[in-house]
């Protein structure tokens, strides 16, 4: 049976996209590697949840007991029977599970199809993101965030020195003045500032962390206090429940990098084959991403229409930023399928400017040595950007980035680093570029192979980043 056939099963212990059978088990290539590092002798998970978490996309990397637990239950295990070897019984078990899956798919298909003939036409272009934007797992406090959106001027109240130091302080825009001009050089080059000297630890928990306001800087009134502590523990409580993997797992893997013979096996893969491979890794990026933004506070208060515009202008640049945490600034490789890469094993899609622009940006980012919560707020602010095109409630959006403004700067002050605020408005003017470059690339390549666009790209991938008239086939000029 085809690899492909088996991947209509989705992962038996997380419900993620499978990849194949690993250690004798349909799973996610999340899920197969969350194994494989479990096996290792020096590592020990226990539960604080008496042992009865539940597992699934979105939840899974909450608590790696209940995982393990979950895996082994599943049958997984390194001794496991490899599928070419599996008896007949056992082939056509699966292949009638194969055959379920599909027969439901199917019928799903039919019924959507069905429902959308019946309803507005416009809707349909955006199923697949309203989709995602579904509640998809159970958020500790999710009834209290929507509390956030209103407006924060309440909140806080700038003295007037403050004022006259920036205008952007208590304005919450977008991309300050200073970083629209300044967010590349003259030569096109991302600014340097891997002089710029770190601070505290960068995995010290919100909580722990004492508070002193400096004086003549910010005058919080008693209960804003408590609502900004709120507000970032939401945001980094979600930054953490939907990353990929955790800060220390890639600590462990960071030494783990691909052999010259498994580089030269990407380097010669064709063009179209590699791009398709990165859609793939982007898309399943790309839906972590959705499900960070369905847990910013005041995200799901903004209209259907706003909420997928945001998504379809910001989830790439997130990614971006989030991509910063699978960097090795030591040897400039980037976690890719399992181990670190280097960038010449991305050679055959074509496009070296994007990967070294790419590369460059991770390692600056770096450079920053943000924490997780002052990374996790960062992300937020990325993605609600009233800059944005195609939004409807521009007034709504805007309160709601204020106040994910607001809890940056207010972590940033506890941190004692607010000169940092200025070096990620820059950052977020290269985003943009960068994300411009990736159209631009992504245009050339639907121009070359507009049927491996319309028909091999992930669905949520091609309305993301690409317009029809990139995907339809026989656009070739």
């Amino acid at each position: 049976m085809m690899r492909a056939q088996i991947e209509v099963i989705p992962c038996k212990i997380c419900g993620d996209k499978s990849s194949g059978v690993h250690y004798g088990v349909i799973t996610c290539e999340g899920c197969k590697g969350f194994f494989r590092r479990s096996q290792l002798p020096t590592v020990s998970y226990s539960c604080s949840r008496q042992s009865n978490c539940q597992i699934d996309r979105a939840s899974r990397n909450r608590c790696q007991h209940c995982r393990l637990q979950k895996c082994l239950a599943q049958g997984m295990s390194r001794d496991a029977v490899k599928f070419g070897r599996m008896s007949k019984r056992q082939r056509d078990s699966l292949i009638a599970e194969v055959e379920r899956h599909r027969q439901q798919q199917q019928q799903q298909q039919q019924q959507e199809e069905t429902q959308s003939h019946l309803s507005y036409p416009a809707k349909t272009c955006q199923d697949r993101t309203m989709q995602l934007l579904q509640p998809g797992y159970s958020f500790a406090g999710d009834n209290e965030l929507m509390s956030y959106a209103t407006d924060v001027h309440p909140y806080l109240v700038c003295s007037p020195s403050e004022s006259q130091v920036s205008n952007t302080v208590c304005r919450g825009s977008g991309v300050s003045p200073v970083s629209r001009s300044q967010g590349r050089g003259d030569n096109g080059a991302h600014h340097d500032i891997r002089g710029f000297e770190s601070r505290q630890p960068a995995h010290v928990l919100m909580a722990s962390y004492p508070y002193n306001p400096p004086e003549n800087r910010y005058n919080f009134y008693p209960h804003s206090l408590r609502n900004m502590d709120e507000l970032c523990a939401s945001i980094v409580r979600a930054h953490r429940e939907t990353s990929q993997y955790r800060v220390e797992e890639l600590q462990v893997l960071r030494w783990k990098l691909f052999s010259r013979e498994e580089i030269q096996a990407y380097q010669i893969k064709s063009v179209d084959e590699m791009w398709q491979h990165c859609a793939l890794r982007l898309t399943d990026a790309v839906q972590y991403v959705v499900e960070f933004a369905k847990h910013i506070p005041g995200f799901r208060m903004l209209t259907q229409n706003d909420q997928i515009a945001l998504l379809k202008t910001g989830s790439m640049e997130v990614v971006l930023v989030r991509m910063s945490r699978f960097f090795n600034t030591e040897n400039n490789t980037v976690f890719f399928d399992g181990k670190f890469a280097r960038a010449d094993l991305f050679k055959s899609l074509a496009c070296g400017d994007l990967i070294t622009a790419v590369f460059d940006f991770a390692h600056d980012m770096c450079a920053l040595k943000l924490s997780e919560h002052q990374l996790a707020l960062f992300s937020a602010l990325v993605l609600i950007n009233t800059d944005r095109p195609c939004l409807e409630d521009r007034g709504k959006v805007q309160r709601v980035q204020r106040t994910v403004e607001l809890g940056l700067r207010y972590i940033l002050q506890r941190d004692n680093q607010e000169s940092l605020m200025h070096k990620l408005y820059q950052k977020m003017a290269v985003l943009r570029s960068l994300c411009s470059l990736h159209m631009e690339k992504l245009r050339w390549f639907s121009q070359r192979y507009p049927l491996t666009v319309h028909s091999l790209f992930p669905p949520l991938y091609k309305e993301l980043f690409a317009s029809e008239a990139d995907v339809l086939p026989g656009n070739t000029h």
